[in-house]
């Protein structure tokens, strides 16, 4: 007699830590580069260099990019320079130990520059971490039994979500864009602005496509006798395959990605002028597959010539609640900061989503942020100058979750998928935006498996007791199985002597046992 045991693997968040990270510096503006008398635009990134696992801590070391565009002293010019903040924390989280891979997210939660003179700026900056540890379980369940002897058995089905792939990725996207003819070639780029947006994925037969749009936006000064800031903005759609061992068709991705690298740089077009810009984005992917399967498992076996127990470990099994996605609408109108630089054309606008709260509410989850809007414009002073304008606009979301429970765990990913701001006039913005939520729900029930069984002689002096012969009046709740359980006797036999065609009964039925062993 042998089970037939089929590997199981789950997974579970294990542990959880998080820290915030205030960085603060003056920073000068390097030698080659002009005076600054007003500060346009700041943009910032996390760059890890170092995620360290020891046991109860992590230690994290990376640094703190900050770009920044300002006006130069030069009538319509402006310039950029870019400065490094390092950053280095010690975090205590139960239950890591070296060699463990722990998740790890962070948000910039403000970022303050100021110009101290023309040439100094001071930057503050405010960081949140998440740390996660991440645990792969691997359980055996027996799904069938070869037997010789009479073996009742009985199944039972669970519907479950399993990880069918865990691991990490990168993957490179590389874009040209080549400027039109009416605008002059390129000498150097002052500044860029590059998103990546409604991302997308989808599992494949080992390998995963994904496919999205590139935004991007140029100040670059020009070739000759042209002495003012240029610019340029074009969007293109991208789309990749990523090799993925394991993966097949209908899998269900959750893949979380960051920038870890983005370049550009100036090459000749085919006439040898320099009219192309290159963007090359490489992205970190932590990839993740589920696959739904009703699993049968056995749930209980008894012996009718044999005393077999079965033996059963109670483990906690990861369902899918819902997948679904929705979009957020966020709309209002917004006053320029700086009143004394009145807009005259507007040429870029970017947004960012930041998240301050998620709660599990009565069949959903609420969430609420901030949509953070940078729009650069040209002003009317008419000297061709650029300037910029942040706007922050708060939204609320409810994401219907019927069924959900405090106990369940969720992953949200999250995007800003369509854009669009108009100038009501020269002081005032309207700002239109969709933002998309993609939800992942996951339940967490008990279920008993059997592992593994003993099997035994009959104690004779117990089959003795029994009556060769009873009529049984069945109570509520009662089945054929337990019946036949308590005299040691096969369904099938109870189901003949009974004349039954199923083995439903009810409550004051009266089943007739005639035991089969003496």
């Amino acid at each position: 007699m042998e089970l037939v045991k089929k590997k199981i693997h789950m997974d579970r968040v294990a542990s959880k830590a998080g820290t915030q990270m205030v960085l603060e510096e003056d920073v000068n503006i390097s030698d080659n580069r002009p005076d600054a008398s007003h500060l346009i635009a700041v943009k910032g990134d996390v760059i890890m260099d170092e995620i360290r696992v020891g046991d109860d801590r992590v230690n994290l070391k990376g640094r703190l990019q900050v770009q920044m565009l300002y006006l130069t002293e030069e009538e319509g010019m402006c310039a950029s320079m870019q400065a490094e903040l390092p950053l280095e924390e010690k975090i205590n989280m139960e239950g890591v130990h070296n060699g463990d891979t722990v998740l790890s997210s962070w948000v910039i939660e403000d970022l303050t520059v100021g110009l101290i003179n023309s040439r100094k700026m001071s930057v503050q900056a405010m960081i949140s971490f998440e740390l996660e540890l991440e645990e792969k379980l691997e359980q055996e369940a027996a799904v069938d039994i070869y037997h010789e002897e009479p073996v009742e058995y009985r199944k039972q089905i669970y519907p479950l979500l399993q990880m069918a792939v865990n691991k990490k990725d990168i993957f490179r996207i590389k874009e040209e864009m080549e400027l039109p003819s009416n605008l002059p070639n390129a000498f150097q780029i002052i500044w860029h602005s590059i998103s990546l947006n409604n991302i997308e994925f989808r599992a494949l037969d080992e390998k995963i496509a994904l496919q999205g749009e590139m935004k991007a936006f140029f100040l670059y000064e020009g070739e000759g006798d042209n002495d003012k800031t240029l610019w340029y903005e074009n969007t293109v759609p991208f789309s990749g395959m990523i090799e993925c061992h394991g993966c097949r068709e209908n899998m269900m991705p959750d893949i979380r990605y960051t920038t870890s690298q983005c370049s550009v740089e100036i090459k000749p077009d085919f006439d040898g002028e320099e009219r192309v810009f290159c963007v090359e984005n490489v992205l970190d992917l932590e990839i993740r597959l589920y696959e739904e399967e009703n699993l049968e498992v056995l749930s209980d076996i008894y012996g009718v010539s044999k005393e077999i127990e079965a033996v059963t470990t109670e483990v906690s099994l990861k369902g899918l609640l819902l997948h679904s996605s929705g979009k957020c609408k966020v709309a209002d109108h917004a006053r320029i900061q700086n009143t004394e630089m009145h807009i005259y054309q507007l040429l870029h606008n970017e947004g960012e989503i930041q998240i301050e709260e998620q709660s599990i509410e009565e069949n959903g989850i609420s969430i609420s942020g901030t949509l953070h809007v940078m729009t650069v414009y040209l002003c009317t002073n008419g000297q061709n100058t650029l300037y910029a304008t942040k706007s922050s606009l708060p939204f609320k979301h409810f994401i219907d979750v019927p069924g959900i429970e405090s106990s369940c765990v969720y992953h949200i990913h999250w995007n800003l998928e369509q854009l669009l701001v108009t100038m009501l006039d020269s002081d005032e913005l309207d700002i239109k935006a969709a933002l998309n939520f993609e939800a992942l729900v996951f339940t967490s029930k008990k279920a008993s498996f059997v592992t593994d069984i003993k099997v035994e002689e009959l104690d004779m002096n117990k089959i003795s007791e029994l009556p060769g012969i009873v009529i049984y009046i069945a109570g509520t709740g009662d089945t054929l199985w337990d019946i036949g359980k308590k005299y040691y006797v096969s369904i099938a036999q109870l189901k003949e002597v009974n004349e039954l065609v199923s083995e439903e009964i009810k409550a004051g039925d009266k089943i007739l046992v005639v035991k089969g062993v003496s």
